[in-house]
């Protein structure tokens, strides 16, 4: 039998090593290109832009199929064969004297990455519903956690070798890796499996699934949209802190620890408590329009000072993604939560793809001398439009299925 807190623990440390693993290459990924490119930084820019493209790609195309495995052979086996390639893929990128074998590692890191659908349904499977999207917010804590000490970590091993990030994040991964050999108990049962049918696994055809419910439609569309304007920070944010308030790296850094301090806290810590009070379809909603907000106020804000309480204030729309993934997750059956936890995730690689050129585009047309006139939030204030209409579809999305004050369908309360 799965028991909940040591398998939960192994569940966030993975997901902290993945994000911790893509902090750790942040300072040093764009040198390194730079090294193994003949060009001078305009191409190097070109490539980094092509292996970030690749790299979602990848995570598009097999989430999905990573998600259906997982209904079909269990969670276990899938995170754990992930979790391996991962850590090798760590050291391939160390190694890799070319370009191309880089490239080959990005494809790599963009399958073995997928591992993320089937580590989300894990955490379905040992939650009750009416924690579930509170267990959620663990997702959020790690990446938060991540957001904070990989970033520094790698640019201070960086700074010893260009390459050692990478066998540190491999050698962490695979520590991981070795634990849950003798530790991660399989957590879905046999009766709840089902058959992997090509159909409905590959990207295209687990996306045409969702419709089949509509709660998980709509929340879905919802869920996209929350993604792509997410987009803005790790596109811009930089550049527009840089440009309006003339912050340093020591500076920008200090804001960017702040948002994976405050998004862990309330992800990892108060939505375990806030969720279950107000219920799913409440923190959706308040999330998404607290998120809104928060990036209107980034928009408008003049003086530096601002930022950080908008970073406070904003965190609290950290409730609305574990919210949105606990009521999909409950409205679906035991034996599609990997394969729907594939879709969101391809979902969220598309946005991962087409937002940070939108973002970026938006921000420098804005600033730039073509511009009837200067509005360095332009992009900021295109985000929160689309996170509202992430918040109007929520809304009716719940309201067309008559969900009740905790969020759990009726139907489905009725048959537990």
């Amino acid at each position: 039998m799965t028991r909940p807190r040591p398998a939960l623990i192994f569940i966030f440390i993975t997901l902290l090593l993945d994000a911790l693993g893509l902090g750790l290459i942040i300072p040093i990924l764009p040198r390194v290109i730079h090294e193994l490119t003949a060009g001078g930084i305009d191409n190097a820019s070109y490539m980094f832009g092509a292996l970030a493209g690749i790299y979602s790609l990848m995570q598009f195309a097999c989430a999905p199929v990573i998600g259906s495995l997982s209904d079909r052979f269990g969670r276990r086996p899938v995170i754990l064969v992930s979790l391996f390639g991962s850590g090798i893929d760590y050291f391939l990128m160390g190694w890799a004297p070319t370009l191309a074998w880089f490239f080959i590692a990005r494809i790599i890191s963009g399958i073995t990455g997928a591992n993320f659908a089937a580590a989300v349904a894990y955490i379905a499977d040992i939650s009750p519903k009416e924690r579930r999207a509170a267990n959620f917010g663990i997702i959020g804590a790690a990446f938060g956690l991540g957001l904070i000490f990989g970033p520094a970590l790698g640019g201070w091993l960086g700074e010893e070798n260009l390459r050692l990030p990478f066998y540190v994040a491999g050698a962490l991964t695979l520590i991981n890796w070795l634990y849950g050999v003798f530790i991660l108990p399989e957590s879905l049962k046999p009766e709840n499996r089902r058959a992997f049918i090509w159909k409905r696994s590959n990207p295209i055809g687990a996306l045409l699934e969702l419709r089949r419910h509509p709660l998980v439609h709509g929340l879905s569309i919802s869920y996209f949209l929350s993604s792509l304007a997410h987009q803005i920070y790790p596109a811009i944010w930089v550049l527009y802190t840089a440009f309006r308030y003339n912050w340093t790296t020591k500076e920008t850094g200090l804001s960017l620890a702040l948002v994976g301090l405050t998004g862990a806290i309330v992800q990892g810590g108060l939505s375990r408590i806030i969720i279950p009070k107000i219920g799913e379809r409440n923190a959706a909603v308040g999330g998404l329009l607290t998120m809104a907000a928060s990036m209107v106020g980034y928009g408008l804000s003049s003086e530096p000072w601002t930022v950080y309480p908008i970073i406070v204030l904003g965190s609290f729309g950290g409730l609305a993604v574990p919210a949105i993934q606990g009521m999909i997750s409950i409205t679906v059956c035991a034996d599609e939560q990997g394969g729907i936890q594939g879709s969101l995730t391809s979902l969220q690689s598309v946005a991962g793809f087409i937002g940070p050129p939108l973002a970026t585009g938006i921000f420098g047309y804005f600033i730039s001398k073509h511009t009837p006139f200067i509005l360095p939030g332009a992009a900021f204030f295109c985000s929160a439009f689309i996170v509202g209409l992430a918040a109007i579809i929520a809304a009716k999305s719940f309201k067309a299925v008559k969900i009740n004050y905790r969020g759990l369908r009726a139907d489905q309360e009725n048959n537990s």
